[in-house]
């Protein structure tokens, strides 16, 4: 059930910061790597594939600034740190996985349904209902 106080300027600032750090494309996947335990950095940015050192540097600083990753550097020459979910971050888990397999789920309908729109002209709508707009500011001013 939908809180009926969602639209609360508050209530909206504090949905959108949540949703801007655990929506992140490379925090979904950090935090589903780490799930099966604490890793080493470069254990990450091999399971990650693709990201750049400077791209999983910052978003596991975001995920720790947010109390969802803990960092620890063990003191050994050189030194090893491994990241893993705190329990905040493992509480994450569950909604961040349910979102892939929903995501697995319905990709297909989803690329189905933009093909019908961009083949319907669903790009042209915009166009034309700004259009429209500039013929209804144009006859305002010939009033």
């Amino acid at each position: 059930m939908i809180p009926g106080n969602l639209h609360e300027p508050e209530d909206c600032r504090a949905i959108s910061e949540v949703l801007s750090r655990v929506g992140d494309k490379w925090t979904v996947l950090v935090v589903s790597t780490l799930g099966d335990g604490r890793k080493r950095f470069n254990e990450l940015r091999h399971a990650l594939g693709s990201i750049s050192q400077r791209m999983l540097t910052l978003t596991l600083r975001a995920l720790e600034r947010d109390g969802l990753v803990t960092r620890t550097v063990f003191p050994t020459v050189p030194p090893r740190v491994v990241y893993e979910l705190t329990r905040l971050g493992r509480s994450l888990l569950e909604p961040v996985n349910a979102l892939g397999l929903w995501a697995r789920k319905n990709r297909s309908a989803i690329q189905q349904a933009r093909q019908r729109f961009d083949a319907a002209g669903g790009n042209a709508r915009q166009a034309t209902s700004g259009q429209a707009a500039s013929r209804q500011a144009a006859s305002r001013e010939v009033l």
